[in-house]
């Protein structure tokens, strides 16, 4: 591939800047690096993905990056310079007819890219939070795909898995790829009208498309989306499941399932879609395909930092696709307002790779409020009679969702009514599942104690009073002897450990 153009921008902002300029290539763009800023310069090439072979596609796909790319990170993407002259004395700007386009960035350092804070030991879970809740917002607004439509439509998304597929036996000879084929071809059968209702019910979007590690990026102190898919509306108009399946793949592909499903507890608190999680693990496997592929086409942009070893996709897709069977139980917490239900629910989950359905959000969500949005200072009345039978119909039909996608679920609520428990215990056994429920204890004067600071702080979403503790204290209905039998208990006064828990929720089969 001719390498003069870019050669030559490099020496030029050499000359301007006084300074080195890095290169960093990808398989289907150059990155000119400065001190301060980043020039990106697509290649003209021409894959079955991608066509930029021509002067005016490249314009047209910078103009396109430039737009899609600030939804997620205006801070980064400044503008779309013109390069002119000839391509062996290039000027970026200026008069004359251009004879290629770049994209200009503010430079970020490589160490702040999401897979290197990982490897570094310097990533802050907590930034999974605020970057599920950032996502699910933007996700939320974006525009949808208004069926009919071949965007998220069932032969599309069967198509893509099976084209990574072909290429990947292009790049190798693999048997795994072969039980994986046939994998895709039984997810399809059953994931056909799932995916038809996704699409109808408004879950194909205009999304990110490429959300994988070296994709996400530490600013200013907050986890940000780059570099989206601009080339192909088909790999960018998918459903929001998809591009979420990204990032838990990657993380579960570096070994940090633990934080996948943190990243995923914490998406579906803001998003509400526990629908989606039946086309999540076909996602999961065809991201991680899809990650396989890209490492066979060429020079990646962010090499593995050092003492790092990079993932191998492909035996991730097939781990995924095995494990996506016969993981599923249901476990209800149990405990007065202030008991730890909700602390140790957030940590067993992640040991687990469960997924969290609370009570406290899913309330709100019934009212149009946020997680952690206050219901008086809306002037609502949402812990009446009515909105709790309507709390507890949600939790069920989440739980329901959960579990018939395969995952172990928490279903995180006081459950101070036996009635309540009784539902959860009778969905479990509609379904063959094991149930269990998790007993949390603690005095008195510390359940007091704790709800009077959580009321203080006002970052948890229990809006739990001292004067709803003393009710739950007076009126709760304890559990009876055969529920006993089935009940996990834990002292939250002292240090719990989850790894224990967890062995004691397995063997409640």
């Amino acid at each position: 591939m001719d390498t003069t153009l870019v050669q030559a921008l490099r020496e030029a902002l050499q000359r301007e800047t006084g300074a080195r300029v890095e290169l960093v290539e990808t398989h289907i763009s150059w990155v000119l690096l400065t001190a301060t800023l980043a020039y990106k310069l697509k290649k003209p090439v021409r894959f079955p993905f991608v066509d930029f072979s021509g002067i005016a596609a490249r314009r047209h796909f910078c103009e396109e990056e430039l737009r899609l790319n600030r939804r997620f990170a205006p801070s980064l993407y400044l503008d779309v310079v013109p390069v002119c002259g000839a391509p062996a004395t290039p000027r970026l700007g200026g008069e004359g007819v251009p004879i290629d386009h770049v994209v200009r960035m503010r430079r970020f350092p490589e160490s702040s890219l999401l897979r290197n804070l990982l490897a570094d030991g310097r990533l802050e879970p907590a930034w999974l939070d605020g970057f599920a809740q950032r996502l699910a917002a933007l996700q939320g607004a974006a525009g949808r795909v208004v069926p009919p439509s071949a965007f998220g439509a069932p032969d599309a998304i069967v198509r893509a898995a099976v084209d990574v597929v072909s290429q990947l036996l292009v790049q190798r000879s693999d048997s795994r790829l072969s039980a994986l084929a046939a994998w895709i071809r039984e997810r399809a059968q059953a994931l056909h009208m799932a995916w038809i209702v996704r699409q109808q019910g408004g879950a194909v979007r205009e999304c990110h498309g490429d959300l994988h590690m070296a994709n996400i990026v530490l600013v200013d102190g907050e986890l940000t989306a780059f570099d989206c898919i601009e080339f192909d509306p088909m790999m960018r108009r998918i459903d929001v499941m998809s591009d979420i399946a990204f990032l838990t793949m990657d993380l579960k592909a570096h070994g940090r399932a633990d934080l996948a499903f943190r990243f995923l507890d914490a998406w579906l608190q803001h998003s509400g879609d526990h629908a989606g999680l039946q086309v999540l693990g076909f996602y999961e496997v065809y991201r991680a395909l899809v990650r396989a592929m890209a490492a066979g086409l060429g020079p990646q942009a962010a090499p593995a930092p050092a003492g790092a070893s990079k993932p191998d996709y492909l035996a991730c897709a097939a781990q995924l696709a095995q494990s996506a069977r016969g993981r599923a139980r249901l476990l209800i917490t149990h405990g007065f307002s202030g008991s730890g239900k909700s602390t140790i629910a957030s940590q067993l989950l992640c040991v687990v790779g469960a997924v969290r359905i609370r009570s406290d959000v899913e309330r709100k969500r019934l009212f149009g409020l946020a997680p952690l949005a206050r219901s008086a200072e809306q002037g609502l009345a949402i812990y009446g009679a009515q909105a709790t039978r309507q709390t507890f119909e949600r939790l069920r039909a989440c739980a329901r969702d959960a579990l018939l996608a395969g995952y172990p679920v928490i279903v995180d609520a006081a459950f101070l009514r036996s009635a309540e428990r009784r539902s959860f215990q009778v969905l479990a056994a509609e379904l063959g599942l094991p149930f269990a429920i998790l007993d949390c204890r603690a005095a008195e004067a510390v359940l007091r104690r704790r709800v009077a600071e959580r009321g203080a702080s006002g970052t948890d979403a229990s809006e739990a009073s001292l004067e709803v503790l003393e009710r739950q204290l007076a009126v709760h209905e304890p559990l009876e002897a055969d529920e006993r039998a089935l009940a996990i208990d834990v002292f939250t006064e002292d240090a719990v450990d989850i790894v224990s828990l967890e062995v004691r929720w397995r063997a409640k089969t």
